[in-house]
């Protein structure tokens, strides 16, 4: 088969993982509808579901479209007006329409001369808006890189001037496709739960969980390949008696693509695309000696690379001119389709080249393999070099010798320990799906409970970190039994990992059986690490201490938190701050200084963003990703939750990166909610709704948001709490209050989110009258609050009550002393809050002149920090205390919203009551409800209403709404 024969197209049926691109061509048919046309170009690979992208096109365009159809063809790709002759035939009776000169540019599609270019470009696009006359078309043009050079222009030239016409074009195209001018929309590889879908489609539900994650991976994201991999499954292998696919079966159409790909490149092209297959990439250093011995040099490069078989590596990691495979899938299939002598040429080329100190454990074990022989002396080589590896953090180098020292040895019980630790540093450098892949060889080898319980360990720690915390608790509840009796810190640590698990799933009851199961497990020495790399602790008895605070640590953590789940708040606070103190007597240990910060935050303790900062460096010292990841996930909840202005943070935006880079979709869902919660207290709506879409897996091309499809139930809480603080931002109290107390809203799927929103809860309720349920939140809140004794939270308490004071003196007796632990614990924005609320408070009761001091203040901080609704709160608060208050800093300012400060020009005769007034009743609010919030009786709410009607000329709800809006 040639590499230019097309694949076959998929089934019909739902696209799984495209709802972004389907989004897109929805728009382009959508406003082609309208009357405004355009054109999208396709580019991916063969097999990643162009055509069924452009299968649902035309699905969408049924019943309104008029569809066109050209597919590009390889044996006419050199025939001249091939591809126009297909898409235009249909339109050939409306020929006869067009001027002369273009039906005689026409002609050659029906044997005529060669026309001008341009005069045949103009008739292709006027016959095109011929057609859209009777009704909107859609032109779909597959496979666009076989299309002959004059159908490619000429279409190419249409799609770039349909502005003004109801013509959808839609190409799809190889990446080499000439569509300039043309919107490219590229095809991603699809997620894991997409390709996991396909695969039930394409094989049922007969395939084990092991089994469906191996031909995923092995696929790579590719929707044509999961089919051929779920096509070619054999009876053993669906019954677990074989092992399970290596590479694609023979003779599949991928398979057989990327081999004759591979056979048309020059030969120097093909001896790098082997050597690269046989080491997965080479660095500069090994392809400049591969120029100069090997007849490899760039030309060589260029060709490997425009094939789709090799990228460029990362400039960052690896330098100029260093080479990777592309993805496992083209790895494997070029190594199956290799024959042996061409496998032994890349190994023996590869020995020759791999000469420096590093490159060692790689030599050994490309010589090792020309020998084809399993060999333990060459294997305890590798596993020492990937010691090394391991304890200079370079884990890409070490699961890589570990893995190929498990290959080279004999003995069952070892190979197992050896593929452990390929597996742990696979998942410590940020490789999850390799890090699976290694797990899952682990299992048949193993005779004891003590592997099995490592490897479930590890395992639930990659689900827990990659998205799948309820799938995740399970298999650390049960890591943490085969453990008990063998290793008591090793459960210890497990059941921990099993509790944050669980915490991120919402499934609290599980919380509390394993801090229940925690407190009576004895804890005993760690053993070595299972590849058997040395402890990196001074001593034993340092060890011994380190190992018994880590445990004393993990306990009170779990138990404070499940005390704080009970309702038991003095009991919660005693034990998370001696969680904290022995988290700030730790150094080197990234996840017990993460639990002390999450200990830390619980309490509001200040400590909690320091200790999380030490997490971070912990685990970039030692190059752990994920536990950096995980690190800076605790560090973006502490700096948002307890930060003093509400900006986005450092910490979400690093982790954000690396969680995306690294396939944490659990962390990235964490750093998502603290981004849209963050933007909402400062009250900016587009950046807060921007990461909530994210969140939900709305907005996210990566495929790491969808936080309630995945289960992330703390991520999901914590995001949903953001709109009703926009809504406090924006002064409608009764949205917020209705957000917040609704089943499923912020809160109340998680309780720490339910603690920590309840002060937003009670100040949403009080401005709307419901006194009772304000006062029975706030009482849960002030007894947190009175067993922390942290200043933030006991000045939010006093807050509360300022709120819910009945008299003007108790409540300003409550508001000032909130204003001073507001100072002490350094919250300026808070206290900005505060003061906002103590001077209308004042002012309600009469006493403009107190009231202005405190709105200024409020005012300020809210222009620092770009605040913009807080800030024309603050503005409108000040001018009904009869201050107009500074002329506003544009510079401290963000751009203004539609909830800023700006008055429309319909108001500006107003007064600045009857102003506010107005626009609660532009968004809908009724009087009662006004009065509410502005604490007047419904009947003055009347009585300014007719005066602002008076005043405007105006007769009606309905008519004050569209003269503001």
């Amino acid at each position: 088969m040639s590499d230019r024969d097309r694949p076959p197209d998929p089934p019909p049926g739902r696209l799984y993982g495209r709802e972004r691109e389907l989004r897109a061509v929805e728009g382009l048919l959508g406003r082609a509808r309208g009357g405004r046309g355009g054109a999208l170009t396709v580019v991916a690979d063969a097999g990643m579901g162009k055509t069924a992208l452009l299968d649902a096109a035309e699905r969408g365009a049924a019943g309104g479209f008029r569809v066109l159809t050209a597919i590009g063809v390889p044996a006419e790709a050199d025939v001249p007006y091939a591809g126009l002759h297909r898409l235009l035939r249909p339109l050939s009776g409306l020929a006869g329409e067009l001027p002369p000169a273009f039906r005689t540019a026409l002609a050659p599609l029906s044997g005529g001369d060669a026309p001008v270019p341009f005069v045949l470009y103009s008739a292709v696009c006027e016959l095109l808006s011929l057609a859209a006359r009777s009704g909107p078309v859609l032109c779909r043009v597959d496979d666009a890189q076989w299309l002959d050079r004059v159908t490619l222009e000429a279409l190419a030239f249409a799609a770039r001037r349909v502005g003004d016409e109801p013509l959808a074009i839609v190409f799809a195209a190889r990446a080499q496709a000439p569509l300039t001018g043309i919107p490219h929309l590229r095809l991603p590889p699809l997620d894991e739960e997409a390709s996991l879908r396909i695969l039930q489609d394409a094989a049922g539900d007969a395939l084990g969980t092991e089994l469906a994650e191996e031909v995923v991976d092995l696929a790579s994201g590719c929707a044509l390949a999961v089919r051929e991999l779920a096509g070619g499954l054999t009876a053993a292998q669906l019954s677990g008696g074989a092992a399970p696919p290596r590479a694609l079966p023979p003779g599949s159409v991928l398979r057989t693509l990327f081999r004759h790909r591979h056979l048309r490149l020059p030969p120097g092209a093909q001896r790098l695309v082997l050597m690269v297959a046989a080491d997965e990439w080479l660095g500069a250093p090994t392809v400049a000696r591969a120029a100069r011995t090997a007849g490899i040099g760039a030309r060589e490069i260029e060709a490997a690379r425009e094939s789709g078989l090799l990228r460029l590596a990362d400039h960052a990691v690896a330098g100029d001119d260093a080479v990777v495979v592309r993805d496992r899938l083209v790895r494997s299939s070029l190594w199956a389709e290799a024959s042996r002598a061409e496998r032994r040429a890349a190994h023996a080329l590869l020995a020759q080249l791999l000469v420096q100190d590093w490159q060692r454990p790689s030599l050994i074990w490309h010589r090792a393999a020309l020998s084809g022989e399993a060999d333990d002396r060459i294997a305890d080589e590798l596993a020492e070099a990937a010691s090394n590896s391991r304890r200079a953090g370079r884990y890409g180098d070490s699961w890589q010798a570990w893995q190929r020292a498990a290959a080279l040895t004999s003995e069952r019980g070892a190979r197992a320990d050896r593929l452990l630790a390929a597996a742990t540093d696979a998942w410590a450098g940020g490789r999850a799906r390799r890090a699976r892949a290694v797990l899952r060889q682990v299992r048949p080898l193993d005779q004891d409970g003590t592997r099995a319980g490592l490897a479930e360990l590890l395992r639930g720690e990659i689900e827990a970190g990659s998205g799948s915390p309820a799938t995740a608790v399970p298999m650390l509840r049960d890591a943490a039994e085969r453990l008990a009796g063998i290793d008591g810190a090793l459960a210890l640590s497990a059941l921990m990992w099993a509790a944050e698990a669980a915490d991120a799933a919402g499934d609290h009851t599980a919380y509390l059986e394993i801090a229940e199961r925690a407190a009576t497990l004895p804890t005993g020495r760690t053993p070595p690490d299972a590849g058997g790399a040395a402890s990196p602790v001074a001593s034993p008895a340092a060890a011994a201490d380190a190992q018994r605070a880590r445990a004393e640590l993990m306990r009170a953590h779990l138990a404070g938190m499940a005390a704080t789940f009970r309702g038991r708040y003095a009991e919660a606070a005693r034990l998370l701050g001696r969680a904290v103190r022995l988290g700030e007597a730790v150094t080197g240990d990234a996840a017990a200084q993460a639990w002390a910060a999450l200990a830390a935050l619980a309490l509001g303790d200040g400590r909690a963003r320091a200790l999380a900062a030490g997490a971070v460096a912990s685990a970039r010292l030692r190059g752990d990703a994920p536990a950096e990841s995980y690190a800076l996930a605790a560090a973006a909840r502490c700096e948002t939750l307890l930060g003093h202005p509400p900006v986005p943070v450092a910490a979400c935006h690093e982790g954000l990166r690396l969680a995306r880079a690294t396939g944490q979709h659990a962390h990235a869902a964490e750093h998502l909610a603290a981004l849209a919660l963050a933007a909402s207290f400062n009250g900016d709506r587009d950046a807060a709704r921007r990461h909530l879409e994210a969140l939900s897996g709305g907005a996210d091309r990566r495929g790491l948001g969808g936080a309630d499809r995945r289960g992330l139930t703390r991520a999901a809480a914590f995001g949903a709490w953001a709109p009703a603080c926009l809504d406090l931002a924006a002064d409608r109290p009764g949205d917020a209050a209705a957000r917040l107390r609704l089943p499923g809203g912020a809160g109340l799927a998680h309780p720490l989110a339910r603690l920590l929103a309840a002060p937003h809860l009670v100040e949403a309720l009080a401005h709307t009258g419901h006194r009772q349920r304000a006062a029975r939140a706030a009482e849960d809140f002030t007894r947190w609050a009175d067993a922390t004794r942290t200043p933030g939270r006991l000045a939010l308490a006093r807050r509360c009550a300022a709120l819910l004071a009945e008299c003007d003196d108790e409540a300003a007796a409550h508001y000032t002393e909130a204003l001073r632990l507001h100072e002490s614990a350094g919250a300026v924005f808070e206290l900005a809050r505060t003061e906002l609320l103590f001077g209308a408070r004042l002012r309600r009761g009469r006493r403009p002149r107190a009231a202005r001091e405190h709105l200024r203040t409020a005012l300020r901080v809210f222009e620092r920090y770009g605040a913009v609704p807080w800030t024309g709160q603050a503005r409108a608060e000040l001018r009904a205390a009869g201050d107009a208050g500074p002329a506003p800093n544009p510079e401290a300012a963000a751009p203004r919203t539609a909830s800023g400060p700006g008055e429309p020009p319909a108001l500006t005769g107003l007064t600045a009551q009857q102003a506010h007034i107005a626009r609660m009743v532009a968004e809908g609010a009724t009087n009662r409800e006004i009065a509410a919030r502005l604490l007047l009786s419904p009947r003055t709410i009347d009585h300014h209403l007719r005066n602002v009607f008076t005043r405007l000329g105006i007769r009606s709800r309905v008519e004050l709404a569209r003269m503001i809006r």
